[in-house]
């Protein structure tokens, strides 16, 4: 993938007025140029407040959603700024230029790369404001600002000391440091400390304002009916029936439906339900998820795009001393956010305001002007902590938002858009269905010598702005990442993957961990697949294959040695392993389940390793890879999407399932002290659960299952 300038890719979001790819998710060959190049140093005043009560206020760039970096950037700020962590307060930052992503130009938060993007610049903000009350302390007792030192919120001369509160405004008018020199890593005192998360009180308290929580006065509610079919439009619509509703105000047509707007949600439910509409659902109204599936596995046996190709796979195979040939598919996804989707949007003049929670704050304020007819800096975003996000508050369209603005505006009132988890499951974005077909050979030392993989599934960047730009010769990069660049390949002398991309009217979209959700599960079941088949033990087989990548083979061993792998399981169980890499994180899991006389899979104990390269705080990595695999174990065990005659047969938690607490397992995090690059975490450790309990169950059962979710029948 060609790497992309800053200046580059806000044109084409300016120019589109949409959401920006590369700015949410990196590919991995695209990582190392995407690192935060040398810039001046920030504005501290933009990233750190010092009152004179002592507290200091950190602004939060990126939007909380669960994954900690409400906690983890204060503690970047706090450990140069030697203050008191019981005054670190935190705020989400306004949308504002200022807060730009360092390696991408706009405000957004995606792709797991929080921590490592704001390493240096959350650290120099906190370095500079402490510069500044240093040197404001030196002014009040007439000296050099070199023989004062500082701790714990103090500025200290001997055995006199100013607090930061009794500095704060002196500092205030000083002016920033050109340089700071931050701290070497032996003088940390908060990085890599286990830290507690700082709005976890808020949030039991329910004092934490979520979207869902925004009440402003005047504000009405509005839900919109959506086509049942993708792709469908309104042909015309009855409102009668809708406008007797006792609290229903209005019925206007918007671009995505008709919207009911109402004094109160049950209103406006009430009215969106007695609505007659009249759809065009157009082509979608064909769509069949096992008619597909069969497509995409009648595909898969035909040559697509070539992504990857060395020696001549076809060749090796037919020399090959054992060959395995095997297809592994996935469904369609929903994100499932706890709290659904929605937007408060006020429309007054030659300005608009939103309060959301939003993921893509730059691109919301580009969609929302282009459609109030007003200049993006005139729109106002008030980010709220997100109830969940998954890459689904992140859509190129900015679809949630930009429907909120429409309405405010058709109705001419401001408004909060509310989405139902039905229209969100029924109607929303999703991670793509996804079909691999593999053909692999050994040689008569049980190694890979070939390797055929055809990959089917729809590319979520295909009919988006930017699939010029990033979709090169067909081939979309989150569809093949995790296996054109697996550690694997590096060993296997002939190889070729191809792409199929077909297009369909489902809305799809990253989803979290992106690609690597089914590659990782076919690359990481067909390796278990060709150990078995070599007579070898997984582990081994692995990191033989493996020589060469030390961290990988690491993060394997530790993994399973944390898991007793070697040591017979308790009766009746069986335990299988999977390792991936993917947001420049390496994370490997052992699973161990059973198998009722139902036939359905529990697992019991997961086991992880995780490479991320520097840790800055643990305890958040061990609630992250633990929420990770909660996550995916959903995707293994209970939730799919279906399609019958153009719908998604499934509409909230009843039919959609997700893990619930009597099925989580128990999970141990080890992570490993490196001084690799650092890496994301929020979402690498869903990748490789899903093989290693299909592994598991191989292990314990001798029977390969190859689709998600897994099921025996």
């Amino acid at each position: 993938m060609t790497a992309l300038s800053r200046r580059e890719m806000l044109r084409a979001s300016l120019l589109s007025g949409a959401g920006l790819f590369v700015a949410f998710h990196i590919p991995r060959k695209a990582r190392a140029a995407a690192q935060p190049p040398a810039k001046p140093l920030p504005d501290p005043n933009a990233f750190v407040r010092v009152a004179p009560d002592g507290s200091v206020t950190v602004l939060l760039a990126h939007s909380e959603m669960g994954q900690g970096i409400w906690t983890g950037l204060a503690m970047l700020i706090a450990e140069e700024l030697d203050c008191n962590w019981s005054k670190i307060r935190v705020e989400h930052a306004p949308a504002s230029p200022v807060y730009a992503h360092p390696a991408f130009g706009i405000q957004m938060t995606g792709g797991s790369t929080t921590t490592w993007s704001e390493f240096d610049r959350y650290r120099q903000a906190g370095a500079m404001a402490r510069a500044m009350l240093v040197r404001a302390a030196a002014a009040q007792w007439k000296t050099d600002p070199k023989k004062l030192r500082t701790e714990n919120g103090f500025v200290l001369r001997g055995s006199d000391k100013l607090s930061y509160g009794e500095l704060a405004v002196a500092a205030q008018a000083q002016t920033p440091p050109k340089s700071v020199k931050l701290k070497d890593r032996k003088e940390w005192k908060i990085i890599g400390k286990p830290t507690r998360r700082l709005d976890s009180p808020e949030k039991i308290t329910g004092k934490a304002q979520f979207g869902m929580d925004v009440r402003l006065p005047g504000v009405r509610t509005a839900l919109v009916a959506r086509s049942p079919v993708f792709g469908g439009k309104v042909k015309s619509f009855d409102a009668s029936k809708a406008k007797g509703v006792k609290g229903v105000e209005q019925v206007v047509q918007v671009p995505s439906g008709v919207a009911v707007v109402a004094s109160n949600f049950w209103s406006a439910k009430l009215g969106r339900d007695a609505l007659t509409v009249d759809w065009d659902p157009g082509p979608g109204a064909t769509l069949d998820s096992a008619a597909l599936v069969k497509s995409y596995r009648e595909t898969a046996r035909t040559k697509g795009t070539v992504a990857a190709e060395k020696g001549d796979a076809e060749t090796a195979l037919s020399k090959a001393s054992k060959r395995v040939v095997a297809e592994y598919d996935v469904p369609y996804l929903a994100h499932a956010t706890m709290e659904p989707l929605n937007a408060t949007v006020k429309l007054e003049g030659d300005r608009c305001e939103i309060w959301t929670g939003t993921q893509f704050q730059t691109m919301d304020q580009l969609t929302a002007g282009r459609i109030a007819g007003i200049p993006p800096q005139n729109v106002s975003i008030h980010t709220q902590f997100l109830g969940g996000g998954f890459g689904r508050r992140a859509t190129p369209s900015s679809d949630f938002v930009a429907e909120a603005v429409q309405v405010a505006k058709a109705a001419g009132v401001p408004v909060k858009v509310m989405w139902t988890r039905e229209d969100d499951i029924q109607g929303g974005f999703y991670r793509p269905l996804f079909l691999h077909r593999i053909e692999a050979g050994l040689d008569d030392k049980g190694l890979p010598s070939a390797w055929k993989h055809t990959i089917v599934g729809q590319s979520i960047l295909t009919g988006t702005p930017f699939e010029k730009m990033m979709v090169k010769n067909g081939i979309d990069e989150t569809s093949i990442e995790g296996i054109v660049d697996s550690p694997y390949f590096e060993t296997v002398p002939a190889r070729l993957v191809t792409v199929h991309s077909p297009r369909s009217p489902v809305t799809v979209l990253w989803w979290r961990s992106v690609g690597n959700t089914h590659t990782a599960f076919a690359m990481e079941s067909m390796i278990d697949e060709l150990a078995w088949a070599a007579g070898r033990d997984p582990l081994e087989f692995r990191t033989a294959m493996l020589a060469d990548h030390p961290r990988h083979r690491r993060a394997l061993q530790t993994a399973a040695e944390k898991a007793g792998w070697g040591k017979p399981p308790p009766a009746g169980r069986a335990r299988g392993l999977a390792v991936h890499e993917s947001f420049g994180s390496i994370i490997a899991e052992v699973a161990e389940v059973s198998v009722d006389d139902q036939k359905e899979i529990h697992v019991h104990k997961v086991s992880c390793a995780v490479d991320c390269g520097t840790a800055l705080n643990p305890l958040g990595i061990e609630a992250q890879v633990q929420g990770a695999v909660a996550f995916g174990l959903s995707a293994v065990l209970h939730s799919e999407l279906t399609l019958k005659e153009g719908r998604v047969e499934q509409s909230n938690f009843h039919d959609y399932q997700v893990l619930r607490l009597p099925d989580m397992p128990t999970v141990t995090v080890q992570i490993i002290e490196s001084d690799a690059k650092m890496g994301g975490i929020g979402e690498p450790a869903t990748a490789p659960i899903s093989a290693a309990v299909a592994n598991a169950v191989y292990a314990l059962t001798k029977k390969r299952l190859r689709s998600l979710p897994l099921r025996f029948a």
